[in-house]
């Protein structure tokens, strides 16, 4: 973002929390975790182990639930960067953005990590 501004381009960062999109799709993550898991060195499996695998995709499926449909948020930060007089620097779109990881980011990192 800075380095744009050398060049006159203003830059604005939209952060947006969790939404219901392909990227986010349960199923899909689910079968490239999977899928990258097999592709593993026997090694790296053994490290980890298969528990962590499970409970990250246990983890995803929970957390799935609170992720929102609302997609407009997202494109009212885009629509208001790109149209506005004077943009803001920064976009959060969704609650947990908001209430979530725009706070936890001003917390040290000790902090940050625990939570």
């Amino acid at each position: 973002r800075l380095e744009m501004r050398n060049f006159g381009v203003k830059v604005c960062v939209i952060e947006p929390g969790y939404f219901k999109t392909m990227i986010t799709n349960v199923e899909s993550l689910e079968k490239n975790f999977y899928s990258s898991w097999e592709k593993l060195p026997e090694e790296i499996k053994a490290s980890y182990g298969e528990d962590y695998l499970r409970q990250f995709a246990a983890m995803l499926k929970v957390l799935q639930k609170s992720y929102s449909s609302n997609l407009s948020l997202v494109t009212n930060c885009m629509e208001h960067a790109l149209t506005s007089l004077h943009p803001r620097t920064r976009y959060s779109a969704g609650w947990d953005a908001k209430l979530i990881y725009l706070p936890i980011s001003y917390l040290p990192s000790a902090l940050s990590d625990v939570l």
